[in-house]
């Protein structure tokens, strides 16, 4: 199946659709287009060319590109983004009217103005059909209210992360994916909420970039507190460098009531017991003996 990939928005998520006659000449990368969508006519930008892909990889029913935009075309969606501040400015005036508990986040007004959505957040349910009910007599068009995550509102207001660089889900992640504490424990970072967590308040997106590296990286390494088998002798495990693949070992010496520490590489390294964490993080006689 031939499809050409368009993006609405920047950072937005790229959908599919059918090029119909049109020649790859006419859909470059970065041409505007206008296509069918749900909401009716939309502008958007081709982030994709046109390409044959698996009929099963696409969601169907997969909708046309109308037409190539226009300049009318651009200078209307220009129009649209202005008529956007404005509305989210009157919103926002009504929902301190109507005395709301919730955020208004972001306003997007379809291609053709028939339709606007305002995007915001609450800590519950909001009841805003009176809202509703007046921003309609206000734009004179159909209204959406439309309550979303945390995640989300970071990806539409942008900011700067610990990192110092702008928010990745406001540059180039089209969407979100699912991140866990596990790959924060994987990569041995501190599970510190605010040194893992990002301006939205969820773990960093990008916990997940290297995940399957270190998944692969600890395959054979030894874990704090097992008993391992170094040239110098048998010992337990004090730290390990997931990425320089090395393990610090305290080595029981003959004659000599402290160990000596040194650091090998896993392949020097023979495991002979695994020996599960306690809940301090590691697998000591003292701590084994006061739980």
């Amino acid at each position: 199946m031939i499809i050409v990939g368009v993006r609405f928005k920047d950072a937005g998520k790229v959908y599919y659709f059918d090029p119909h006659d049109f020649t790859e000449e006419e859909l470059t990368l970065g041409s505007p287009v206008i296509v069918e969508t749900g909401r009716g006519a939309e502008y958007g930008i081709v982030a994709l060319e046109k390409r044959d892909v698996s009929a099963r990889d696409i969601t169907q029913p997969i909708r046309k590109v109308l037409r190539l935009a226009t300049e009318q075309d651009t200078e209307q969606e220009e129009s649209n983004r202005q008529r956007e501040e404005d509305a989210r400015a009157t919103c926002a005036k009504k929902i301190k009217e109507h005395g709301l508990d919730m955020h208004l986040v972001n306003v997007e007004l379809t291609f053709d103005l028939s339709k606007i959505v305002f995007f915001f957040t609450a800590d519950g349910r909001v009841d805003f059909r009176e809202l509703v009910k007046d921003l309609a007599s206000t734009f004179r068009m159909r209204i959406e209210l439309r309550q979303i995550g945390v995640r989300d509102e970071a990806k539409m207001l942008n900011g700067i992360g610990i990192c110092g660089r702008t928010l990745c889900c406001a540059t180039f992640l089209d969407e979100f994916q699912p991140v866990s504490i596990k790959s924060a424990k994987d990569q041995g970072l501190s599970l510190n909420p605010t040194k893992i967590s990002g301006v939205c308040g969820k773990l960093m997106c990008c916990l997940k970039y290297e995940e399957e590296t270190y998944a692969e990286l600890m395959k054979g390494m030894p874990g704090i507190g097992d008993l391992v088998r170094t040239p110098a002798g048998d010992g337990d495990v004090l730290n390990i460098n997931i990425l320089r693949q090395t393990a610090k070992v305290a080595v029981r010496v003959k004659n000599s009531e402290e160990p000596a520490s040194n650091i090998y590489h896993i392949s020097d390294i023979k495991i002979l017991e695994h020996r599960p964490q306690c809940e301090r993080g590691c697998s000591c006689t003292k701590c084994k003996g006061e739980k």
